[in-house]
């Protein structure tokens, strides 16, 4: 697989045609470079490449420098990161903007909404899998998708593609004591298979004691790297699917480097950017069911933070000195799983810093912790982002418009998950603030449901169990939106699974010529 080539050219024709090169559009990339060797593949991706390999984590970027170069390039036409070599833009809408994304300027919010205006997205190759936090836990309840039946088998086949450690900081001096303290809190009013556990990372520890953090590059695998008929172009941003009697049958691109359009065939297209992108894409295609753009889920988000009660120093040498990697190896990551009771996700982590000043002895590392609860929106129709035909966004495509209100149900959520969070503030040691609060709207980057998958074609859904989008043959649509259900847990993971499944239908349509829609799962 080729990457940052100049100069470059772009094929007139591919078998398959991937745009986004994220950890779904990645997954695509993999499975038919395993289960279709000589299948010819395009990756298109609007942003530069940031690392070699392409796709790479920047927290596996060990100059701190380097890491900030890498995330400022990431943030689209207006950057905003601070480096040593180039000065931070002020953000006049003064919304909190995280290292590696970018947020919409304007349309995030409608006239007597709530809107989502901490709505972020990232352009680079690796697309958000370059900055994620890699939490890979798995849905239960509700969060599961019904119109695949077979969801745990592709749920083990993305923890391998994503590389899923299930318990990577067991030994963390103080991983036991938080774990413990939350199930004795927790476990008893939940089933067996949704106790408090170790959030399962996809992170690797090597022989030397480091981790490497999984992005696009550890899904996109050395089979998809090697393999001759895979390209990643980087900085070339497909701007419509093409469509003809029905079909998909390729795309148009734009030269980011040059601006010159070209156009390339191709027997499938798989619409692989995220949750706004993608029917944005669509949109601009021509290609509008009733329900692309709705159903619109962002999840609400609840932090507060805790110093862990009755723990003593652990010895200088048990501590990480290597920076930020340090955050997560005292006290581990724990796992409060959803319950459809208790219609929220917990994950609790060490704090690199505290959120309020603390008063008296400097607190060990690994003993002020995080809890951030993820909560299950109320699914509307009416939550959607639609696109504007006659105004365009930084990016020369239809402008976003975002409609979207939180629900009385949802506001009792929020309730119900903040005596959540203070109880396990209570059990795990000191509450550090009065109470815990919520992170504007957007916050939570797992933003589903416009581009969402359903068992049959009712208005309701965008796409069909394989992925492909109702009544245009050969186009599929891959990422967190296709997510049809009110998940609280990080969605990565699911979204990835998903992406397998639609990669395995492709492939064996290629390998038996067909090219037709089909009904299965």
């Amino acid at each position: 697989m080729t990457g940052d080539d100049v100069p470059r050219s772009f094929p007139s024709a591919v078998d398959v045609a991937i745009v986004g090169s994220g950890p779904t559009g990645a997954a695509y990339a993999r499975v038919l470079s395993e289960l279709s060797p000589g299948t010819t593949l395009a990756v298109f991706e609007v942003g530069p490449a940031l690392t070699d390999p392409p796709g790479m984590h920047v927290k596996n970027i060990a100059d701190l420098d380097e890491r900030l170069v890498a995330q400022r390039r990431s943030e689209g036409v207006h950057p905003h990161t601070a480096t040593k070599a180039e000065a931070a833009l002020t953000d006049p809408t003064k919304r909190v903007v995280r290292p590696g994304t970018h947020v919409l300027p304007d349309g995030f919010r409608q006239p007597g909404e709530d809107g989502i205006p901490a709505l972020a997205m990232s352009s680079n190759v690796g697309g958000m899998g370059a900055h994620w936090t890699c939490a890979c836990p798995r849905p239960g309840g509700a969060e599961r998708i019904d119109a695949r039946p077979d969801l745990d088998e592709l749920l083990d086949e993305a923890e391998r593609l994503l590389g899923v450690s299930r318990d990577p900081f067991g030994d963390a001096p103080y991983s036991d004591v938080v774990r413990e303290r939350l199930g004795a809190e927790f476990d008893a009013e939940r089933p067996a298979d949704r106790y408090v556990r170790s959030m399962p990372l996809a992170v690797q520890r090597r022989a030397d004691g480091a981790l490497t953090w999984s992005g696009a590059d550890v899904v996109f695998g050395d089979v998809t790297r090697d393999n001759p008929a895979a390209t990643l172009f980087p900085e070339a941003q497909v701007r419509r699917v093409l469509v003809e009697h029905g079909r998909a049958v390729g795309v148009v691109v734009r030269d980011r480097r040059d601006g010159t359009d070209h156009e390339v065939r191709a027997r499938f297209v798989v619409a692989a950017a995220d949750a706004v992108r993608t029917p944005q894409l669509l949109h601009a295609s021509g290609v509008r069911p009733p329900a692309l753009g709705r159903y619109l889920n962002d999840q609400p988000q609840m932090v507060f933070a805790v110093r862990l009660r009755d723990v003593g120093s652990t010895a200088a040498d048990q501590h990480d000195p290597r920076g930020d990697t340090a955050i997560v190896q005292q006290s581990g990551v724990s796992w409060v799983p959803y319950t459809d009771a208790n219609p929220f996700h917990g994950q609790v982590m060490q704090l690199d810093a505290s959120p309020v000043p603390i008063v008296g002895d400097v607190p060990a590392p690994g003993t002020v912790v995080g809890l951030g609860w993820f909560c299950g929106k109320d699914l509307q129709a009416t939550d959607r982002v639609e696109f504007d035909d006659d105004a365009v966004d930084e990016f020369g495509m239809p402008k976003p418009l975002v409609h979207y209100t939180l629900t009385d149900r949802d506001r009792a959520t929020l309730a119900q998950a903040a005596r959540s969070v203070r109880r396990a503030a209570d059990a795990l040691g000191e509450a550090l603030g009065d109470e815990p609060f919520v992170l504007p709207s957007g916050a939570s980057l797992h933003y589903q449901g416009s581009t969402r998958m359903g068992a049959v074609d009712d208005g309701t859904s965008v796409c069909g169990p394989t992925s492909e989008v109702w009544d245009v043959e050969g186009l599929f649509v891959a990422g967190n939106g296709v997510i049809p259900t009110p998940m609280a847990c990080n969605p990565t993971l699911t979204s990835v699974a998903l992406a397998v499944a639609g990669a395995r239908e492709i492939a064996a349509r290629l390998a038996q010529g067909v090219e037709t829609q089909t009904t299965s799962g």
